[in-house]
């Protein structure tokens, strides 16, 4: 089991697997690292090197009480990166993930960063406001913590049956996903789950998108009533210089199993593609 040490003594648990030039990945809220691994297999059967991370207060990682604002998150991206010694990184964030990546480019620039990932982005702000007034009513985000924190055993169930798709007609995943999804919710700390859909719901990340340097890629379901399409990918890919935007038709927005074929398949191209390449100057 691999450890590091964020700046401020926090323990989180890493994944590390293959040899090559890195991908480093965020997760999801509210998951672990593990929503990663076929992805991170698939990615180091091809020759590089998949490093994944339980979040502070999420999976094996340490629950602090501070910490779950993007600033500090993107600090503990940074420190992933310097005690792995990722360099050349290809960074890649899921859903809430998505904010680290933006913050940590933002805070740090590219250095050392080839590429950018989003999947399911929450990027670039999903809270309703006078200046974003296709946003989410906050309302709705207040209602969602007030069900967790009154009983987020039963919360999840139905949460991850939206999360990924299933429906009366619809069955993208089995029903052992869903228990294994809501299993991996209640290892993290109540607080962390709160304080994070927070951060995720009212952080405006649309300064950030400017410090996407390096070639992107987006993907995102056209169906995703988590994070919907219009108010995060569509903005983001028009805010991104250059970005790719790859738009699954009809998915939701647990896409890493929903999808995870073709995922696989369009990550690989994109990480092995020389166009998907910095140019050098």
């Amino acid at each position: 089991m691999k450890h590091i040490i964020t700046n401020d003594g926090v323990k989180l648990f890493v994944k590390d697997w293959g040899k090559g030039r890195p991908v480093v990945m965020a997760h999801g809220w509210p998951l672990s690292a593990d929503s990663f691994d076929d992805l991170a297999l698939a990615i180091a059967n091809s020759g590089m090197r998949a490093i994944s991370y339980d979040r502070r207060g999420f999976g094996r990682s340490e629950q602090p009480w501070n910490g779950y604002d993007y600033d500090t998150l993107a600090d503990d991206l940074a420190a992933v990166l310097e005690q792995t010694s990722a360099r050349d990184a290809t960074l890649l964030g899921f859903s809430m993930g998505g904010g680290e990546v933006a913050r940590f480019l933002a805070r740090n620039g590219c250095r050392n960063v080839k590429q950018a990932i989003l999947i399911s982005s929450v990027l670039p702000f999903l809270l309703k406001t006078e200046s974003n007034p296709d946003g989410v009513d906050a309302g709705q985000f207040d209602e969602m913590a007030r069900l967790i924190a009154e009983d987020r055993a039963s919360y999840w169930p139905d949460f991850f049956k939206d999360f990924f798709g299933v429906g009366v007609m619809s069955h993208p995943v089995t029903a052992q996903t869903i228990e294994w999804t809501r299993s991996t919710a209640m290892q993290a700390g109540l607080w962390p789950t709160l304080a994070c859909a927070k951060a995720f719901s009212t952080t405006d990340f649309r300064a950030d998108l400017a410090a996407f340097e390096v070639p992107t890629l987006i993907i995102h379901g056209t169906a995703d009533r988590t994070v919907p399409i219009a108010i995060s990918a569509r903005k983001a890919a028009g805010l991104i210089k250059g970005a790719q935007l790859i738009e699954y038709e009809g998915a939701a927005h647990g896409l890493f199993a929903s999808h995870k074929t073709r995922l696989i398949a369009d990550v690989l191209h994109f990480l092995h593609d020389a166009k998907s390449e910095p140019k050098l100057i």
